[in-house]
Formats: structure tokens, C-alpha cells, sequence
């Protein structure tokens, strides 16, 4: 299924139908996920650490709040049930290079004219969310069960 705008208005009304104490009893549960990720996302970092900039980049962004303005896709603020891994900042502009490697090319700048080979690519964004996409789910849905539990109770 492919999200369109249609499908993603559709789904924005029924988050906003949503009783607020459910939605307040599944923010811890969203924002523990996104720190496990975050720290997956930091130790996977490390086989391309040069300086630690990057690692030090990746942030976890919790519901509710507004991530990074370097981010890796820019500042945003986060609906109530939404959370974020980003990594960059202003001095950490390549972490998509890392994250997907780049093709050889003619070089720019103060190398002008000389040829990169390109660089492999060093996941760590992708694959901390695939390793823990299924945890995270379950985690989550057992918190909607429960605060849903809690509410008709």
C-alpha cells in the first residue's frame, strides 16, 4: 500500500479521534523504541567511525517534539504518536553518504578534475530499524491494547 495524501489525511483524522489518555499511556512506549533504535543505529554507526561526529549525531526524537534542524530530514514537529531517529548537524552533512555509499564521480572544490572511486555503502539507519521493527510493533500494540483496556475499564 502506497501513502497518499488521501490515505495519510484519512489516517491523521483518526489519530485525532483518538482519546488523549490513550494517546498520553502509548508516548512511553513510542519513545522507548525510538531510543533503542537511536542506540542500535550508534553502535551499527561505528564501522564508519573517522571521528565520531556522525555517532554523536543520531538523535531520538520522542512524540510530540521537534527534531533537529540538520537532521536527516530537517526540523519537524512530531505528532503525538510519531517518533524519529535523525541523524547530521551543522558540521555532520553526510550521513545519507554513509548510510547509502555514492558512485564514483569527477571531483569538485580543491580536488578539482580528479576522479573518486566512490565509496561502499555503511548502513546503520535502516538496518537498526529492521532489527527492531517487529519488537517495536509489539511493543506498541500491546500499549494500545492496554490503555484501551484501561479506558473502557
Amino acid at each position: 500500500m502506497s501513502i497518499t495524501r488521501r490515505s495519510s489525511d484519512a489516517l491523521a483524522r483518526r489519530l485525532a479521534a483518538l482519546p488523549a489518555e490513550i494517546v498520553a499511556k502509548v508516548q512511553p512506549a513510542i519513545q522507548k523504541s525510538v531510543n533503542e533504535i537511536a542506540a542500535d543505529a550508534k553502535t551499527l554507526a561505528e564501522a564508519s567511525r573517522d571521528d565520531g561526529d556522525l555517532i554523536r549525531s543520531i538523535e531520538a526524537t520522542g512524540p510530540g517534539q521537534t527534531t533537529p534542524a540538520y537532521g536527516t530530514d530537517g526540523r519537524r514537529k512530531l505528532h503525538d504518536l510519531q517518533g524519529a531517529v535523525t541523524a547530521g548537524a551543522p558540521d555532520v552533512r553526510h550521513a545519507h553518504l554513509i548510510e547509502f555509499g555514492t558512485d564514483p564521480h569527477v571531483n569538485g572544490g580543491l580536488f578539482a578534475g580528479t576522479q573518486h572511486p566512490g565509496t561502499d555503502p555503511q548502513p546503520f539507519l535502516l538496518p537498526s530499524w529492521r532489527l527492531n521493527r517487529a519488537r517495536v510493533q509489539r511493543r506498541i500494540n500491546r500499549a494500545i491494547r492496554k490503555a484501551i483496556k484501561e479506558a473502557s475499564a
